[in-house]
């Protein structure tokens, strides 16, 4: 587009032409104002509106061919919209330009603000954008950076290998172990300050190995094949108490707040950890075993004399042995009196030693996957006054609150637990006991008048109840 020498430019009017004859520009710049003039009104002349400034000057574009001329007309004009269109109509009204006859058509009259606009409505988006996210943090956002920066500035190094450590690495009684750097600085963004790395090697520095003689460790692993291997060479070399892992395909220094919380709840002895692997490995051999007999069964021809093979384990007892697989740590709730009914807390307990033979309970146990998802519950109903119904598997089945928890409870089947934002009562119990529910957890509880060694109750206060 052609300059237009005007300060502000409102309209644009584009117009083509043929003309019969080889011509000039100024030929044609004449044409328009000469068979123009007096047409419309001295208000309307284009010579009187390019005095006072109200069109620019008008370009052409030309293209000689073949002893013909064509080309494109511009016309920038601030004028209003009607009084740009009368313009338009009467630069088509040229019908000649010096001997040769022409042919003039406005092609569009461009509003040049519209473009204008767009692109300030584009910057303005962008800005917008820009200042939410970065340059313009809360002051919620502010503290939490600040935090985390003076968080991770504390990290130091331990030992002659000089090993990336919180500074309480040292202090504390507990020790956690990571793999590397950014675990620490990740750890230590969420105040675990009791953190060592041991660098990814598979060689364990000495300063590792004397601190876990004095301390009671928990090792916390990256949720991939690399955390296996250093957990074997640590237990080699080592003495660990506990262990816990990232969920898998995910990393320590990639963990959220709520992630590494739940693991930390979630920890278990080294002697169960190594018991619950070789178990889930003996159960997915022994199934895959049934499983290829069943398929044999199958593809054999049928024979009458055939002696019937033994009948399939009953679907409860299978399910029951894959409970116990992936159940390790967790104490087993049967109908014994003599023995200690529910589930200890992950944390801070002694776990007893499984045998190896153990035979499964009459009742179902309660699986940690579970358990660790209604203690996620509570957290999340906490100042909520609202409860939450479980299934078997651990799915939320219902959200309401807490005040149509009981009737609710009344009409539903099916439910494996109940977590509320609140006390749990002795009528509460009552009724769970009535529909089969395996466990409550709550806030605190009332004391109960009789003890009930089939259901689980657990206090965000004081822990295991019963």
């Amino acid at each position: 587009m052609a300059k237009t020498y005007l300060d502000i430019v409102k309209y644009m009017v584009e117009a083509r032409f043929t003309i019969s004859g080889v011509v000039d520009k100024p030929d044609i710049i004449g044409a328009v104002f000469g068979q123009t003039e007096g047409l419309l009104g001295d208000e309307l002349d284009l010579r009187e509106l390019q005095k006072s400034g109200k069109i620019g000057r008008i370009e052409i574009e030309l293209s000689p061919n073949g002893g013909r001329s064509s080309g494109r007309l511009y016309l920038p004009a601030s004028l209003d919209r009607i009084e740009t269109c009368i313009l338009a109509a009467a630069v088509e009204s040229v019908d000649r330009v010096g001997p040769y006859e022409a042919e003039f058509a406005v092609s569009k009259v461009e509003d040049t603000r519209s473009e204008k606009r767009r692109k300030i409505l584009s910057r303005a988006k962008d800005l917008v954008k820009q200042l939410l996210n970065t340059e313009m943090p809360d002051s919620k956002e502010l503290s939490e950076l600040v935090q985390a920066d003076v968080r991770t500035s504390e990290i130091t190094t331990y030992g002659q290998e000089n090993l990336p450590a919180g500074p309480e690495a040292g202090k504390s009684p507990e020790l956690v172990i990571v793999e590397g750097r950014a675990d620490v600085l990740n750890l230590l963004r969420n105040d675990v300050k009791n953190v060592v790395a041991i660098g990814g090697a598979t060689t364990i520095p000495r300063s590792i190995i004397n601190l876990c003689r004095e301390k009671e460790v928990t090792v916390f692993l990256d949720g991939d094949r690399g955390g296996d291997l250093i957990l074997r060479s640590l237990v080699s070399a080592a003495d660990i108490d506990y262990v816990t892992r990232a969920p898998d395909g995910k990393e320590v220094e990639d963990l959220t707040r709520k992630e590494i919380i739940k693991a930390m709840r979630t920890r278990v002895p080294l002697d169960q950890y190594n018991a619950g692997a070789m178990r889930n490995a003996r159960y997915r051999e022994q199934r895959f075993q049934r499983r290829q007999e069943q398929d044999m069964r199958s593809m054999a021809p049928e024979d009458p004399g055939h002696v019937q093979p033994s009948p399939k384990p009953d679907a409860s007892s299978e399910a029951q042995s894959e409970a116990n697989a992936y159940s390790p740590g967790i104490k087993q709730i049967g109908a014994d009196e003599n023995e200690d009914a529910g589930i200890a807390k992950v944390q801070n307990i002694d776990y007893p030693e499984i045998a190896p033979q153990q035979k499964p309970g009459p009742e179902p146990v309660l699986e940690t996957m579970v358990l660790t998802e209604l203690s996620n519950g509570l957290d999340a109903l906490s100042g909520t006054l609202r409860s939450r119904l479980y299934d078997r598997a651990g799915n939320v089945v219902r959200e309401m609150p807490i005040r149509e928890l009981l009737p609710t409870v009344q009409n539903s089947g099916g439910v494996y637990a109940i977590v509320l934002d609140g006390v749990i009562t002795q009528r509460l119990v009552e009724l769970a006991l009535q529909k089969g529910i395996r466990a409550i957890y709550g806030l605190r509880s009332n004391p109960m008048q009789r003890k009930h060694s089939d259901i689980l109750l657990y206090t965000k206060e004081h822990g295991t109840i019963n």
